[in-house]
């Protein structure tokens, strides 16, 4: 069974609208930042990567906005990575902190370029690993 990765964050109050709530494409920030410190936990650096010409591409970004995160609120950002031919579906999750309440869910679709074509590097198996569900 492959693992989730977690990621705990809070709300910064310039995330928000005027109405109070996190603006909706602050989501996609989170959903990001997540996905970047499970590469760094896993080995892969952005930095490293795109001097290497390698570059995970966002696809497609599918997001079902559930409950408003406000200011100040915790949450956990997750993620889950399914593997398709050449392409990474990362299942992604934002629950609020301490009632549990789903905010938003996210399937977040990335191909990578080497060289300028889309390839499968094998270091993102490898590295993610513990992560990839196969299909």
């Amino acid at each position: 069974m492959a693992l989730t990765y977690e990621y705990k964050m809070k709300v910064r109050d310039y995330e928000c609208d005027a109405q109070g709530v996190v603006n909706n494409a602050n989501y996609l920030h989170y959903f990001e930042a997540t996905r970047h410190e499970l590469m760094e936990k896993c080995g892969l650096r952005l930095r490293d990567l795109t001097e290497a010409n390698i570059i995970p591409v966002v696809r497609n970004a599918n997001i079902n906005y559930r409950s408003s995160l406000r200011g100040s609120e915790e949450f956990i950002s997750s993620v889950q990575i399914e593997r398709k031919g050449l392409r990474y579906y990362f299942m992604q999750k934002i629950v609020r902190v301490p009632d549990n309440t789903l905010c938003a869910d996210a399937v977040i679709e990335v191909v990578c370029l080497i060289d300028g074509k889309v390839a499968a590097p094998e270091m993102f198996d490898d590295a993610f690993d513990e992560y990839i569900i196969w299909k």
